[in-house]
């Protein structure tokens, strides 16, 4: 591993700082809690306005080709920045979906017509994307997804017809387009039956509706497809190979989400470092201390993982399996300092209004919100699994499903 910049990243660096220290507002002078839910019309106006002050800064698409507006610059350049951005208070989770994920996928497998036409105003924060993956009925098996892709006559390029429903779907009420994945193929195994598509989420025969969580916000959604018709034009990839399409956004989902947010080791050291106890301040109870000492190991660790990738990635690498070890380690350590904060504050813990609650009420939103980051991009079960075959290289789990046709595997209702 590397730990150091070269003079390119280390001059990229200070262009960051420069940027972000006259556009955006330093944590440490803000409100620890400041930011807002994605249901509220003014955070997507934020969102929006610091888009586009990334655009005109020449800080958005570090990664994209310049002819679509980006910068064209290696992969270490994006991690450089949002290293440099994880220190202000900025609007987040309205475009990481489609510049992270949506807009990647679609340079994989979207036409020369579909890159200048899509990509560009998702740079420029015109449009937003959402990703079309999870259902009901799949639980955590994507691959067990039911949302049914039908041809509308004989020809090659005839338009697609499609019926289901997806779930957990973030930002779908207020996005404008998706990527979405589908069952064309009831009669193979059921990896090998999916087909990918992208769509307006105007089209008709398209319901969102958000789900009501209960930290009170609604950043996840229903959708529902009743006769939505997609052209055939708007494939990504050959028809039945859309577990191939599918698997190049998670890989890039599940280094977008590996680092959690805080509350982290700097945030509940502060609250223990404030906090007196019935035998005197917490900071010189054993058992505190040991909690310290077992996130300040985990925060390390996390932060060297992320510097081998950071290595890679200035080698010209991508972002594989191991990017699952910093989400599974990051999440779970997430929820318990969120809810060792709360408990800290005694009786006081159950005060969520960030005007009254110590830290704004960081730990509070903390404790609410660390159960959907365990699920999203993958849950932890998922995750292990793919961390035992894929990084360690251990025996795969016995799957009695991945062989015959998907429509005689057994059902709940069987």
């Amino acid at each position: 591993m590397d730990f150091d910049d070269t003079q390119e990243e280390a001059a990229f660096r200070v262009k960051v700082r420069d940027f972000l220290a006259n556009n955006a507002e330093a944590k440490a002078s803000a409100k620890r809690n400041a930011g807002t839910g994605w249901n509220k019309d003014e955070a997507l106006a934020a969102a929006r306005t610091w888009q586009a002050k990334k655009f005109d800064g020449g800080f958005a698409g570090l990664t994209m080709p310049t002819e679509y507006d980006g910068q064209g610059l290696s992969p270490i350049m994006q991690v450089i920045y949002s290293q440099e951005e994880g220190n202000y208070v900025v609007p987040r989770g309205v475009y990481e979906i489609g510049l992270g994920m949506c807009i990647p996928t679609m340079f994989a497998y979207a036409t020369e017509e579909q890159k200048q036409r899509y990509a560009k105003p998702a740079l420029r924060g015109e449009e937003i994307w959402c990703q079309l993956f999870s259902e009901p009925a799949g639980g955590s098996d994507l691959a067990g997804l039911r949302t049914r892709a039908e041809r509308d006559g004989d020809a090659d390029d005839a338009d697609w017809i499609i019926n289901g429903q997806k779930i957990w779907t973030s930002g779908a009420q207020f996005s404008d387009y998706a990527i979405l994945v589908t069952r064309s193929d009831f009669d193979v195994p059921k990896h090998k039956g999916l087909t990918f598509f992208f769509l307006s989420m105007k089209s008709p025969g398209v319901e969102v509706r958000p789900i009501k969580q209960v930290s009170g916000a609604s950043n996840f959604n229903e959708v529902y497809f009743t006769d939505v018709r997609i052209p055939d034009s708007q494939r990504l990839g050959a028809v039945g190979e859309g577990w191939k399409v599918s698997l190049t956004t998670l890989m890039n989902e599940r280094f977008a989400v590996g680092i959690a947010p805080a509350p982290d080791f700097e945030e509940i050291f502060d609250l223990v470092r404030e906090t007196e106890l019935e035998d005197g301040p917490a900071l010189d109870n054993a058992m505190v201390r040991d909690r310290l000492a077992d996130w300040y190991v985990r925060q390390q660790g996390l932060k060297n993982a992320h510097f081998r990738t950071m290595t890679a990635l200035s080698r010209g690498g991508t972002p594989g399996p191991e990017s699952s070890i910093n989400k599974v380690v990051s999440a779970t350590k997430y929820q318990d300092i969120s809810f060792f904060g709360m408990e800290m504050q005694e009786m006081a813990g159950v005060i969520t209004d960030p005007d009254i609650a110590a830290m704004d009420g960081l730990f509070q939103t903390g404790a609410l919100s660390s159960p959907g980051y365990r699920i999203a991009g993958g849950t932890d079960e998922i995750l292990r699994n793919i961390i035992a075959e894929r990084v360690l290289g251990l025996p795969q789990d016995v799957r009695l499903d991945k062989e015959g046709a998907f429509r005689d595997l057994p059902t709940g209702r069987d």
